[in-house]
């Protein structure tokens, strides 16, 4: 095999950094080819060249693509390790999918769906606002959400708390003097959900993560994985 590649994109497949943030390591001098430091466009033969990440080699093998998704329960973060909580999705998987990374975060108390992957060209297409990739969640809340407040969120927030583009609010049920609905987000800004309901004055007390893209929790219980289909992967 004689290919080159981009050493930016490389390091992003193989550590789950943003494109940006691979960007930024290998300009800012973290990278180095043949125990030189590189520079960004740069590409490398993986059959020949050694590539180094903050002092530590990193294997060159072309790895097969991996995609699974977790229903993620409440009370397990989404990261590997954590000095304050050793419950991490981590703990839910086969030990084999250690180095795979998130599609985007699920907050400690959020559940539903989450992917890992080892593949940073489709966690990019899956995150990066500019490709508007729907994500649904179920939402319950403290207290009754006003038909305004619904108008509101739809047409997009622009608070001091939060911005958002506009978004679509469904199957609103009101129960108890309490609201539960769906709503779909485009951007997975941090805490978004939570964030948005905040800005109106109500709280969530319960959110699951349903969707992304064409990407479905389905029947998963609490805790269960799955292999993605690589023909769901590529529609």
């Amino acid at each position: 095999m004689n290919m080159e590649i981009l050493i930016q994109k490389f390091l992003r497949d193989k550590t789950g950094l943003s494109r940006r943030a691979a960007g930024e390591m290998v300009s800012n001098g973290f990278v180095k080819k043949n125990g030189k430091v590189s520079v960004l466009g740069e590409g490398f033969n993986p059959d020949i060249d050694t590539i180094e990440f903050k002092g530590r080699v990193l294997s060159t093998e072309i790895e097969e693509k991996i995609y699974v998704v977790l229903n993620k329960p409440a009370g397990y973060l989404t990261s590997r390790f954590d000095p304050h909580n050793e419950n991490t999705v981590y703990k839910l998987l086969p030990e084999k999918f250690v180095n795979l990374f998130p599609v985007g975060r699920l907050d400690l108390n959020t559940e539903g769906l989450l992917i890992l992957t080892n593949d940073g060209d489709f966690t990019y297409r899956m995150t990066h606002p500019k490709f508007e990739i729907e994500k649904e969640y179920y939402v319950e809340l403290a207290d009754v959400v006003s038909d305004p407040d619904l108008k509101k969120i739809q047409s997009g927030l622009n608070t001091k708390l939060i911005k958002t583009a506009k978004t679509k609010i469904f199957e609103h049920k009101i129960m108890g003097g309490k609201s539960s609905l769906k709503i779909i987000l485009h951007e997975g800004q941090k805490r978004e959900v939570r964030r948005i309901f905040e800005a109106i004055g109500n709280k969530v007390t319960y959110l699951k993560r349903l969707r992304m893209g064409n990407i479905k929790l389905g029947n998963l219980k609490p805790g269960e994985w799955r292999s993605l289909n690589l023909d769901i992967i590529s529609k």
